[in-house]
C-alpha cells in the first residue's frame, strides 16, 4: 500500500531527566521506565508532525503496541538527560514502527529500541488501515 513512502526525513529528538523515583537500588534508571520514555518520544515525534494522539482517539482510532524490543548498553543514572533520537520506519497497512536509541549528555548510546503499533478501531478492536491523513502529514 504505501511501500513507496520515504521514512528517512521522520526523525526526531526528545530530552527526558531520570528523576530519583525513577532509578532502582543499584542507582541505575530502572529498565521499565524506558518504555514510558519512548512512548512520550512516540508522542511527541507525531505532535511535530501534527499528529495528536487524544485526535485520534476522538475519532475512534486507537494505536496499541504490538511489539516492544530493547538492547541495553549502558545504564542512565538519577539525574542524566537522555536524549531520545525516534524514528518512523514503518509505516504500511495498519502497522507504524518505530525505532528509538537513547544517549546520555556525554553521548553515549545508552540503548536501542523498536516498538511496532497497530492502527485499530476503538469501537468494533480490530486493525484498520492507517487514516490517509497520517500519511499525508508524515510524507508532506
Amino acid at each position: 500500500m504505501q511501500e513507496n513512502l520515504h521514512l528517512s526525513h521522520l526523525t526526531f529528538s526528545t530530552k527526558i531527566r531520570v528523576r530519583y523515583a525513577e532509578t532502582d537500588q543499584m542507582g541505575f534508571c530502572y529498565y521499565g521506565n524506558y518504555a514510558s520514555y519512548f512512548e512520550v518520544a512516540r508522542v511527541e515525534a507525531l505532535r511535530d508532525k501534527g499528529i495528536h494522539y487524544k485526535e485520534l482517539e476522538k475519532k475512534g482510532v486507537l494505536l496499541p503496541v504490538k511489539q516492544f524490543e530493547i538492547t541495553y548498553h549502558h545504564p542512565a543514572v538519577y539525574d542524566d538527560l537522555l536524549v531520545i533520537h525516534t524514528q518512523i520506519v514503518q509505516l504500511e497497512g495498519v502497522r507504524m514502527a518505530f525505532e528509538y536509541k537513547t544517549y546520555n549528555e556525554a553521548g553515549v548510546l545508552l540503548n536501542e529500541a523498536y516498538t511496532l503499533l497497530v492502527f485499530m478501531s476503538a469501537q468494533k478492536q480490530k486493525p484498520i488501515a492507517i487514516p490517509k491523513a497520517i500519511i499525508e502529514q508524515l510524507t508532506k
